[in-house]
């Protein structure tokens, strides 16, 4: 007699060859579970990146911004919008360029940053458990390898 769990599997054997195809389905695991982690302080994965980077990288340009994240520009706006009416951040005109936004935190945006990767690090040391700290680094210079040959 075969179980049903046996009977209704499917053989995925032919994708897992690929490194792309293990890299999606791990992006997946990471990337559901942050979502969830940071719901709890009512951020979004992408309000985090660029939450983080401004309280980083104080009087940066929204367009510096978007070029570092790799985010279309008139999506930068929406998000920099929230978080600008959570009080999170503040954009005032860059004074040699009229045309241009600095982007600064407020106290509050720093103190929610902080939270943010502290609950961030968290999350990875969960999911990541089975990989120690020194293949985590050749796991993140491996993945960086890939983006530079791009």
């Amino acid at each position: 007699m075969v179980d049903a769990a046996t009977e209704d599997a499917v053989d995925d054997a032919i994708l897992r060859q690929f490194v792309g195809y293990h890299m999606r389905r791990a992006a997946n695991i990471l990337q559901a579970d942050l979502a969830r982690t940071l719901k709890e302080i009512d951020l979004r994965m992408i309000t985090m990146s660029v939450l983080v980077v401004i309280v980083d990288n104080p009087g940066l340009r929204q367009s510096q911004l978007a070029d570092a994240l790799a985010i279309e520009r008139p999506n930068l706006v929406s998000i920099l919008d929230e978080l600008e009416e959570r009080d999170l951040v503040s954009r005032t005109r860059v004074p040699t360029d009229r045309r241009a936004y600095a982007l600064t935190p407020t106290q509050a945006g720093e103190k929610l940053a902080a939270k943010a990767l502290e609950l961030t690090a968290e999350h990875e040391d969960r999911i990541l458990s089975q990989i120690n700290l020194e293949e985590r680094a050749q796991l993140v210079a491996l993945m960086q390898r890939i983006v530079d040959g791009a």
